[in-house]
C-alpha cells in the first residue's frame, strides 16, 4: 500500500503544491527546534542528541497515531487517498520546480533559494545557482521523501523531514553548532546517502545521458557534502554545463571544484533543460501508479 501512497502523494503535490501554507508541519518542526535551542542549548553533543531524539519521537507519535486512525477506516481506497494527501505534504516537487523556473523572470529572487552571497552575482552565476539548488533539492525535497514514504509510510517520510529540517537549522560546522548539531548532521548524511545516488541515477536515466550515468560519482565525490555533489554532477553532465566553482559565502571566498564537463556560461535555456527532468519524472510516476492499479 505504501507504494501507491508514495506515487499518489507525488501527483497530489505536483498538482496542488504547498496547499497548507503557514501551517506546514515543517514550520512546527522548526518552531520546536528553535524553542529547544532557546531554552536548552549547550555546546554539547549530548544536548544536540536530546533535541534530535525528542523531535523524532514527537513526529513518530503524531504520524503513527494518524496512521492508526486512518487504518481504522474500512475502505482501503479511502485510506490510501487520505494517507496520500498527508504524504504529499512531505514532498516539494511543485514548489521546487516553480521557484527555480521563476528565476528566469526574476533573477534577483535567487537570494531566496541559496545561502551564498548573491548581491554581486552575474546573471550566469544566478542561473547556475538555481540549477545547483534544483539538483540538490531534487534529492532532499522529492526523491528522499518518496523513498521513505514508499518504504515506511508517513512515519518514515516525516521523520526524514524532521532530520532534514534539523540539519538545515543546526547542522553547521561553526563554533556554535559543531557539537550541538553533530548528531543531526550525521543522521542527515546517512538518510540521504542512498536517495542522493538514486537521484543522480534517475537524472542520468531520464535525461538520457551516458556521461551522467558513468561520471557523476567522479565529480560528485569532490563536493564537501558526501551526498549533494552527486545529483548536481549528474545534472551538469546531462545538460552540458559546468556547475560549482568558487563561491562567496558571508563575504568570504570558498574554493569549490567544478561539476561537469560543459560550458561555464549558463543561460535561461539551461534552466529549462534542467527543469525538463521534473516532466520526465511526472511520466515515470504516472506510469508507475497505473501499473500499481492494474
Amino acid at each position: 500500500m505504501f507504494y501507491k501512497v508514495a506515487t499518489l502523494s507525488y501527483l497530489i503535490d505536483r498538482l496542488f503544491g504547498e496547499f497548507m501554507g503557514g501551517r506546514h508541519p515543517v514550520i512546527y518542526m522548526g518552531n520546536y527546534i528553535r524553542w529547544f535551542e532557546d531554552n536548552f542549548y549547550r555546546d554539547s553533543t549530548i544536548r544536540g542528541a536530546i533535541l534530535t531524539s525528542t523531535l523524532t519521537i514527537i513526529i513518530y507519535l503524531i504520524s503513527h497515531t494518524l496512521t492508526i486512525l486512518i487504518g481504522s477506516i474500512g475502505n482501503g481506497y479511502v485510506q490510501i487517498f487520505i494517507l496520500s494527501i498527508i504524504g504529499s505534504i512531505s514532498i516539494s516537487t511543485k514548489m521546487l520546480h516553480d521557484s527555480v523556473k521563476g528565476i528566469i523572470e526574476n533573477p534577483e529572487d535567487i537570494r531566496y533559494l541559496v545561502s551564498r552571497d548573491t548581491e554581486n552575482m552575474s546573471l550566469s552565476d544566478r542561473y547556475k545557482s538555481a540549477i545547483e539548488s534544483y539538483s540538490e533539492n531534487l534529492s532532499d525535497g522529492v526523491v528522499a521523501p518518496l523513498i521513505y514514504l514508499a518504504l515506511f509510510g508517513i512515519d518514515g517520510a516525516f521523520i526524514y523531514k524532521g532530520i532534514n529540517t534539523l540539519d538545515s537549522m543546526v547542522g553547521y560546522r561553526t563554533p556554535k553548532y559543531e557539537k550541538f548539531g553533530k548528531v543531526s548532521a550525521i543522521l542527515d548524511d546517512i538518510l540521504n546517502y542512498i536517495p542522493a545516488r538514486v537521484t543522480a541515477l534517475l537524472i542520468a536515466l531520464l535525461m538520457g545521458s551516458r556521461d551522467a550515468f558513468f561520471k557523476f560519482y567522479h565529480f560528485g565525490k569532490g563536493h564537501d557534502s558526501p551526498n549533494s555533489g552527486h545529483p548536481i554532477s549528474a545534472m551538469a553532465l546531462s545538460i552540458g554545463v559546468k556547475l560549482g566553482g568558487n563561491t562567496y559565502y558571508f563575504g568570504e571566498l570558498k574554493e569549490k571544484p567544478h561539476f561537469g564537463l560543459g560550458k561555464l556560461k549558463i543561460d535561461d535555456m539551461d534552466i529549462l533543460r534542467a527543469l525538463s527532468f521534473t516532466h520526465r519524472l511526472d511520466i515515470l510516476i504516472i506510469c508507475t501508479l497505473l501499473y500499481e492499479l492494474l
